[in-house]
């Protein structure tokens, strides 16, 4: 696979190191624990993301989510990481990079989950801080964005301790948990970011 100019080893997909985790394209083997982990953190995530769909854990929906995660890195607009624990490779969440937006721009947002067993250890943070370098490293990019709900103290305090800069709000962004919402808006440049 081509990205950018770096070709990685054998055709495979980048994986990403981090402290004490690693980050990888998700494949359908990871199915049985992305739908177990995702169905025991299902309230706990619930009031930070968009509603489920009827079919969202199933075998038949990962395996579309798996096929339109490869459309959208090999178009470069898109990429998905899976989050793992490096000891044991259970799995502890997701984040990608999304709405890659290429010429003037060179600029993307990222979003991620954590599940609930694994919340507030530190190993969001530590995935960030092995993507982030990804996106201003082999993807070029020059900006990232993030957003979150206003109530979402622990996605704010996240992203300010990776470095982003609160930008402003932005009135019923997202529907989240089915209702639209205000979010506010987190930016990171690239000859600012520790992360480059």
């Amino acid at each position: 696979m081509l990205i950018r100019g770096l070709m990685f080893p054998g055709g495979r997909e980048p994986v990403l190191q981090g402290d004490g985790i690693f980050l990888r394209y998700p494949e359908m083997s990871d199915y049985g624990q992305w739908a177990q982990l995702r169905e025991m953190s299902r309230e706990f995530l619930a009031p930070w993301e968009p509603v489920w769909a009827a079919d969202e854990l199933s075998r038949a929906a990962f395996r579309r989510r798996v096929r339109r995660y490869a459309s959208e890195i090999s178009n470069d607009l898109a990429y998905p990481f899976l989050v793992f624990r490096a000891t044991d490779r259970a799995l502890l969440g997701g984040c990608t990079i999304s709405n890659v937006r290429r010429g003037v721009t060179q600029g993307a947002a990222i979003g991620y989950w954590i599940g609930k067993p694994y919340a507030r250890q530190g190993k969001m943070f530590a995935a960030l801080c092995a993507l982030l370098p990804f996106a201003f490293g082999p993807l070029g990019l020059h900006r990232i964005e993030a957003a979150c709900i206003p109530e979402n103290q622990a996605s704010r305090n996240l992203l300010r301790k990776l470095g982003f800069r609160e930008e402003g709000r932005a009135l019923r962004y997202l529907q989240i948990n089915g209702e639209w919402r205000d979010h506010l808006l987190f930016g990171l440049l690239q000859d600012e970011s520790p992360w480059k």
